[in-house]
């Protein structure tokens, strides 16, 4: 497993993890980054999905999810981990 912001343009990969911090208390996530999850889910990215990275060139990745092209922050990709 590699991040997603490792991928060269061109390559695929399959996501198997997405990791968001966990509350204190553990297990749950707290609210800003279940906000995050859940706008990362409405853009397509689920665990078991194929992503194909078009660009990956400076603070922003262009990523082919289906038949959609996403624009996403870098940080964001190095939380989304990808089976090549």
């Amino acid at each position: 497993m590699i991040p997603l912001g490792l991928l060269s343009a061109g390559e695929n990969g399959e996501i198997v993890e997405i990791m968001f911090g966990r509350g204190a208390a553990g297990g749950s996530l707290d609210p800003e980054h279940e906000k995050t999850m859940v706008r990362v889910e409405e853009m397509g990215l689920r665990i078991g999905k194929r992503v194909e990275m078009l660009t990956n060139g400076g603070n922003t990745i262009l990523l082919r999810v289906d038949e959609a092209r996403i624009a996403l922050a870098r940080r964001m990709a190095m939380k989304i981990m990808v089976r090549r």
